[in-house]
């Protein structure tokens, strides 16, 4: 009570060059507040905690398209103003960037008021996406998948809250006060420039829940996501990584797919454990093929039973996802969500709503066209799984290539 609030110039006018304090007051000020000065940097863990594991922001690739996925994840997209020009992305994106940086390596963006948030990174990473206009308000050129998806009317039902926006960030750590620092200090930058269009937030089991590199798994109860590619695998880089074809700008960077899918967990309970596995082509205790096998084994879709139909129904989903070349496939990432349940929701039974939960599928591919929308017609088409899931949210971004210390990410469109 009475302590004088601190004050002190704005991240803004710090980067920008409108700070109305002397350059070394504004770089001790930097320092301390970053924790860069003698006796005021993040304590090492002495516990084997997870909180100071970083994962390097800088370098030719944005980091979280590689790093293993945080147990939380938040994403959040924003409109552009129309009084943001080119010159206006080149700076909102420098100080989205700038604090990023400093946030994701544990240390306080400049004039933050809260630096001791920032101290446990937690295997924080930020990964900024741009739709078609804002490249064109950049002044680059798009290439042509950077637009909404085709219309998938068999099982979509989109929701303009849910879908779209400008630009999107992707937030993934294992800490979520970390992750709510840096949204904080990014919405923050943004008010000269964008509104938040909508946020998403997502999670996995708890870090140290599972051993390391065990296979997510989604509120069905299933293993999720058995044949993504990792970045050690051979047919990563030619999935995902943008090449000769792609615009100048994009040349190192991707694409991010983002889909909200409902799931219905009333209706999910009242299938026995053999139509659950008949409908994803997998046993629920250990992810294995129907055909047997382990997780990673292959799934035999020859295979007969002694009735002589097909162990897995063709119209499994391990059987309408299938892509036999690595080279398109699709890299995805899987985050569940689970909101309160809104005033007057009903089942489709018509009975009060006790559940609002589903899967934030998102996606890196190096082509939209090429890669995703095939696979996702045939789900479209015929999946079993389509009984208990509603596409009500939808998306589609470039990913720019990373940056280097002093530049930000998405310099290479205004080169």
């Amino acid at each position: 009570m009475g302590d004088t609030p601190r004050r002190g110039p704005s991240r803004r006018q710090l980067l920008l060059g409108g700070a109305a304090v002397g350059a070394g007051a504004a770089a001790t000020l930097g320092a301390e507040r970053a924790g860069l000065l003698p006796g005021t940097g993040p304590a090492a863990d002495t516990t084997g905690v997870n909180g100071e594991r970083i994962v390097p922001f800088h370098g030719a690739r944005q980091a979280g398209v590689t790093s293993t996925p945080g147990a939380y994840a938040t994403y959040v997209a924003f409109d552009l103003l129309e009084s943001t020009d080119r010159d206006g992305m080149r700076a909102w994106l420098s100080l989205l960037s700038d604090d990023a940086a400093r946030l994701t390596q544990g240390r306080g963006a400049l004039a933050d008021l809260e630096p001791e948030l920032a101290v446990r990174p937690a295997g924080l990473t930020a990964t900024f996406g741009l739709s078609r206009e804002a490249v064109h308000r950049a002044g680059a050129a798009a290439p042509d998948w950077l637009r909404p998806l085709p219309a998938f009317p068999k099982i979509d039902a989109l929701e303009d809250r849910w879908s779209g926006g400008d630009v999107v960030v992707l937030l993934h750590g294992d800490d979520p006060t970390s992750i709510s620092h840096l949204l904080r200090m990014l919405v923050r930058d943004s008010r000269s420039f964008a509104t938040v269009r909508w946020r998403q937030d997502g999670f996995r089991r708890a870090y140290g829940s599972d051993p390391h590199g065990t296979t997510m798994r989604n509120l069905f109860g299933q293993v999720d996501g058995t044949t993504t590619p990792r970045p050690e695998d051979a047919g990563f880089d030619a999935a995902v990584w943008a090449g000769p074809e792609a615009p100048a700008w994009l040349r190192g960077g991707t694409s991010l797919v983002l889909r909200r899918i409902a799931m219905n967990l009333e209706t999910w309970d009242e299938v026995g454990v053999d139509g659950r596995e008949n409908a994803i082509g997998r046993r629920l205790s250990d992810g294995a093929p129907l055909t047997g096998g382990t997780e990673h084994d292959d799934v035999d879709l020859e295979a007969t039973d002694a009735s002589g139909f097909t162990v897995v129904n063709p119209a499994a989903h391990v059987a309408r996802a299938r892509v036999e070349d690595p080279s398109s496939r699709i890299v995805r990432i899987g985050y569940n969500y689970d909101d309160p349940v809104e005033a007057g929701a009903v089942d489709t039974q018509g009975r009060p709503a006790v559940s609002n939960v589903g899967l934030l599928f998102g996606s890196w591919q190096r082509d939209v066209d090429a890669q995703y929308v095939p696979m996702q017609r045939r789900l479209a088409e015929a999946d079993l799984l389509n009984t208990w899931t509603t596409p009500i949210g939808s998306g589609v971004w470039a990913i720019p290539p990373g940056c280097e210390e002093g530049g930000f990410v998405g310099e290479t469109l205004f080169a």
